[in-house]
């Protein structure tokens, strides 16, 4: 008698190159926007990898989304090169940023080279990330001339909220956004491969993106980015603490989960769960040798 074989629901996974600093360049010049999400573990970042995303971002953001701090700058570099490697064993075509957390680079410039050089070595990252402008410009040209790629930061820089006085958006006046601009500017000729502008006015990131020869990412940036990034926690409906304005919820993880959760107790406590098909057997005459021997 035959069978009706079974059609695999899994994603069909495309071969693909890996992509590189190089394959961010080629993609602003054809005009291509470039995708990118965070991840902070294995199966995240397998999923994200599997299903074409250009580039994952072990952000520090994982202080607020996975260990729970109001802000990111508890996060330490061991925190991030733990999470850094679990997301370099699940992906295998993105590129990998890994995200220099708060004291890791301000202190000095050789500090700032030293923990770079570990997220590549100890972390398995392909670039390293980090905050701020004209004041990093040294660091960044250090950094680079060692070979480690950077991305910049500009904008809102959650590692600063206490000197912005919250998170809140950047570059609304003239002199500001006069400021953020130069800082661009001064990030591509230090040496950044890519620059991430972070809640600032729309016209000012589609500004920046056309005056630079380098991509820009926007995350609460508007549409004249080169790209764009989120938090997937956030894409997800995974953290509900609080929605930033800018984030566009896919599904709502949080729901599902809880339901998920909800009739998972409820089938324990009914004795639904688990049934005869969740159970591991035992052959008759094993059972009867073992009762044989200690007895019913």
């Amino acid at each position: 008698m035959s069978t009706i074989p079974k059609i695999s629901t899994a994603p069909i996974i495309k071969a693909r190159s890996k992509i590189t600093t190089r394959s961010f360049q080629n993609k602003k010049q054809r005009g291509e926007p470039i995708t990118m999400l965070t991840a902070y573990d294995y199966p995240t970042s397998l999923i994200l990898d599997r299903s074409g995303i250009d580039s994952i971002l072990v952000g520090d953001s994982l202080g607020m989304v996975v260990l729970g701090y109001e802000n990111t700058l508890r996060v330490t570099m061991e925190d991030m090169l733990h999470h850094c490697r679990a997301v370099a064993r699940g992906a295998v075509y993105a590129l990998l940023i890994g995200d220099m957390p708060f004291m890791s680079y301000q202190v000095s410039v050789e500090e700032a080279v030293r923990n770079a050089g570990r997220f590549l070595q100890e972390g398995s990252m392909d670039a390293i990330k980090l905050e701020g402008g004209q004041e990093r410009s040294e660091a960044i040209r250090a950094i680079v001339t060692t070979g480690i790629p950077v991305m910049g930061h500009l904008g809102l820089t959650p590692q600063s909220v206490h000197q912005l006085g919250g998170f809140r958006a950047q570059g609304k006046t003239a002199a500001a956004a006069k400021q953020l601009y130069q800082d661009a500017l001064l990030l591509q000729e230090s040496g950044c491969f890519s620059l991430v502008l972070e809640s600032v006015p729309e016209r000012l990131a589609d500004l920046i993106s056309n005056r630079l020869d380098i991509p820009t990412i926007g995350i609460g940036a508007g549409s004249g980015c080169d790209g764009q990034v989120l938090v997937t926690h956030d894409l997800l409906g995974f953290f509900d603490r609080f929605t930033p304005r800018f984030v566009k919820k896919y599904t709502d993880f949080s729901a599902i989960m809880g339901e998920s959760v909800s009739g998972y107790i409820s089938e324990v406590e009914s004795g639904v769960f688990p049934s005869t098909e969740h159970s591991i057997d035992m052959p008759d005459e094993e059972w009867e040798l073992l009762i044989g021997q200690i007895g019913s």
